[in-house]
């Protein structure tokens, strides 16, 4: 009969508990946020496009959105209330918001203490019986579990301001869509009556035609006219209806809701906007270079980590304790041995030169790109200004001059014309050109707004160019993975 003696099982939880407490005491450990780290974002957004932003998690978040997106689409959007509707029901957006979570679960982790591992080993031969229990725990990720934490925590900043660059971006781009569908309904409006216009003027040419009182070259150019306004009309309902749709992807409308309404022309001209030292302003308040120098700081906080554990790259330590008995008829004694093993790769072929040298030539590629970026915002900002000031000059030439010309002119061809002072090629020349100036002060008003639109995001983020996750930090970093 074999008597074996049971060990204390509270020994090893008690080694346990104390390598928990030691890695608390080396680094605190974060914890998820109720909204998933959308409280600055949504406070950011609130501050800089008066509006509201939120991340669907439930079905009574997606409830609450789409009751706000209901209510906004029961009357004439404007482009307030579709940027709106777009912050509430794009999926896309969403998904910017989901990678802010998944960020966020980064850096909770990496404040967390690597998992020990307990290992158990039970042999038998015979009359003898051999426990061994084993505690193992990666002491290098203890050792440098605060840096680590501190570094997600900067990444997690960092994905903050790519979340509300999304943002920004998302905004710009539903308003540059809304002010091209409203325009282009307001010049498929005019042609429709220009072309009204065409035909009652080719009608009355035919007659006149069977009276003998205008000739084949005049009734042609009538039909002509009428033909190629018709033309106009067919290609502008068609960049109208490519237009919404185009609006419609960004609002996130399908089914019954994509029958929602828009105004039938343009604002008028809002008053200029004067802005002082607009390349400052925009190097302070630009989000993506927000999330650049974060995304730089993290990654100079983990160079300083490459050095630290240069000529270390796996350490673990573990805590062992075997029991042996054998059989009372060997009158053998009993033995507890006791110990810890401690692994070490030793750096004979890689010192960790190659780890260090690599981080640091990243380091430095990010920060010249970052630099680049900045001088690249300021101008960016000057251009934008520029174009918002031209653009309003030009929409307002058209409104204050040209038209009220062309008024002018058509008005005296038609009285020349009924005078019988001018012929129908000319009546018909002097209505084309006012047709086309009519359309291009529509475009040049249009011009106007998505110049607008230019110039906040040049100002405060969300532009076309610089994607989320393409920061020169990212690119660094991510052409650094590819060697």
């Amino acid at each position: 009969m074999t008597s074996v003696a049971q060990p204390d099982p509270a020994v090893p939880m008690k080694r346990l508990a104390a390598a928990g407490a030691l890695a608390f005491a080396l680094g605190g450990c974060a914890a998820f946020t109720p909204d998933g780290g959308m409280g600055p974002v949504a406070a950011r957004v609130s501050a800089d496009l008066g509006k509201d932003t939120i991340k669907i998690a439930s079905a009574a978040d997606a409830a609450a959105a789409q009751q706000r997106v209901k209510a906004l689409l029961a009357r004439p959007l404007t482009a307030d209330g579709a940027v709106q509707v777009a912050l509430l029901n794009n999926r896309g957006l969403q998904a910017a918001y989901n990678t802010l979570g998944i960020s966020e679960a980064a850096f909770v982790q990496a404040s967390l203490p690597p998992n020990p591992v307990i290992g158990i080993e039970r042999l038998s031969t015979g009359g003898e019986l051999e426990i061994e229990r084993r505690l193992v725990a990666n002491i290098l990720a203890l050792l440098t579990l605060p840096a680590r934490s501190d570094i997600a925590k900067t990444q997690f900043e960092a994905a903050r301001q790519r979340a509300i660059e999304a943002t920004f971006r998302m905004a710009a781009e539903t308003r540059r869509a809304y002010y091209r569908t409203v325009a282009a309904r307001q010049t498929v409006a005019f042609l429709d009556e220009a072309r009204t216009s065409a035909d009652a003027a080719a009608d009355l040419t035919r007659k006149l035609g069977e009276t003998g009182a205008a000739n084949k070259l005049d009734q042609a150019r009538a039909g002509a006219f009428y033909a190629e306004i018709s033309n106009q009309l067919a290609e502008a309902r068609l960049a109208a209806a490519t237009q919404r749709e185009a609006l419609t992807r960004q609002l996130g409308l399908w089914g019954a809701d994509i029958n929602y309404r828009l105004p039938g022309q343009l604002p008028p001209l809002p008053r200029l906007r004067t802005a002082r030292q607009v390349e400052e302003e925009a190097v302070r308040r630009r989000v993506d270079l927000i999330a650049a120098r974060l995304e730089l700081e993290a990654m100079a906080k983990g160079l300083g980590l490459s050095e630290a554990t240069r000529f270390v790259s796996m350490l673990d330590g573990s805590l062992r304790r075997n029991y042996e008995r054998v059989t009372e008829d060997g009158h053998k004694e009993k033995a507890y041995p006791k110990g810890f093993e401690l692994e070490i790769e030793i750096p004979i072929f890689d010192l960790g030169e190659v780890k260090v040298r690599q981080a640091r030539e990243t380091y430095m590629q990010a920060v010249n790109r970052l630099l680049e970026k900045a001088v690249n915002v300021r101008s960016e900002a000057r251009e934008a200004y520029l174009a918002y000031r031209g653009r309003h000059d030009i929409a307002r030439q058209y409104q204050s001059r040209i038209l009220p010309l062309r008024k002018t002119v058509s008005e005296e061809a038609l009285l020349q014309y009924n005078g019988m002072l001018i012929d129908v090629f000319e009546l018909l020349t002097t209505v084309r050109e006012s047709i086309a100036s009519n359309v291009a002060a529509i475009g040049a008003r249009r011009d106007f707004f998505l110049a607008s639109v230019d110039f906040d995001t040049a100002i405060i983020g969300g532009g076309a160019s610089g994607g989320a996750g393409e920061g020169p930090v990212a690119l660094a970093a991510a052409e650094a993975g590819e060697h």
